[in-house]
């Protein structure tokens, strides 16, 4: 029997209290999210207080104009979540069921969709505005990796979106029955959600903070946007090997749950959604050194 480490027993609910004989309950998820978009807020007026961070130009937009774009982004991430979700992951469900596309309490979000949301809500407010759009895109871009490293670290505490079964010395033993569906009798599995959480967060946050305030990176408009789009791009791409994929894909002769597959080898769903993200990336890189 190989050596695995037991799931630490963190409650997913922060703190849970009744009111209105209804039980509110903050969750670590939700609470991420907060933590997430307060960080970088803080980093955006940061860079918007420093003009010598955006070369020749001036900084693309105020604080008040910074809280304005934050309302736009919030609707952004749960409408393209939530739709991007219904349309890559489970199409054929909810058009069965349509009255089930806006039950968001359910559960049932892309990282992908709510992307392309943001991508959507920038893009609005910044052309009604009269904004420069890359530059803008810039300060989201900056912004992302804390968020995303938070919300990772809470898919670990809620013990989902755990990777494929491993007998590696750091595999974690998740609850819950789905987890320990396996042939062994302890299914140890890989914490993608950690190594999501170190590669789309930590390390590309690192490299975007370090390009910002050491290198003039907002100097370059689309420069920091492009490394976030190849750098979230690269990582998902690579965590996807190790990350167990949707239940939907999975099928006795297509046990690696591939969505694309020619003679045994193919690319998952989530891996399929990144190479037009790397793809844009090194576009937007490219364009934004010339």
């Amino acid at each position: 029997m190989f050596a695995a480490l037991a799931f630490p027993n963190i409650s997913p609910e922060l703190i849970s209290f009744p009111i209105f004989g209804f039980e509110f309950a903050l969750r670590w998820y939700a609470l991420a999210y907060i933590v997430g978009i307060a960080i970088g807020w803080w980093l955006i007026l940061r860079a918007l207080a420093r003009p010598a961070l955006w070369g020749k130009y001036d900084p693309p937009m105020t604080g008040k104009q910074l809280e304005d774009l934050s309302t736009y982004i919030i609707i952004g991430v749960i409408l393209g979540g939530r739709l991007g979700y219904v349309l890559f992951y489970r199409f054929s469900y909810y058009m069965a069921n349509p009255s089930e596309i806006l039950q968001v309490w359910q559960g049932g979000m892309s990282f992908h969709g709510g992307f392309l949301g943001v991508i959507v809500a920038t893009a609005i407010y910044a052309r009604v505005k009269g904004l420069r759009l890359g530059s803008v895109a810039d300060c989201m871009a900056m912004a992302a990796p804390i968020g995303l490293m938070l919300g990772r670290l809470a898919n670990f505490i809620n013990a989902e979106l755990w990777g494929r079964v491993t007998d590696v010395p750091w595999a974690v033993v998740f609850p819950g029955e789905a987890a320990q569906s396996c042939l062994l009798p302890i299914c140890a599995r890989h914490p993608s959600q950690l190594y999501e959480a170190a590669l789309e967060g930590l390390i590309l946050g690192s490299v975007i903070l370090w390009t910002v305030f050491r290198k003039g990176g907002l100097g370059k408009p689309w420069l920091v946007t492009g490394i976030f789009f190849a750098g979230y791009g690269i990582s998902r791409f690579i965590v996807e090997f190790f990350r167990q994929p949707d239940a939907q894909f999975q099928t006795v002769d297509n046990p690696l749950g591939l969505a694309l597959q020619v003679g045994g080898y193919g690319l998952t769903m989530g891996q399929i959604l990144t190479i037009p993200m790397i793809a844009i990336g090194a576009t937007l890189i490219l364009r934004a050194r010339k």
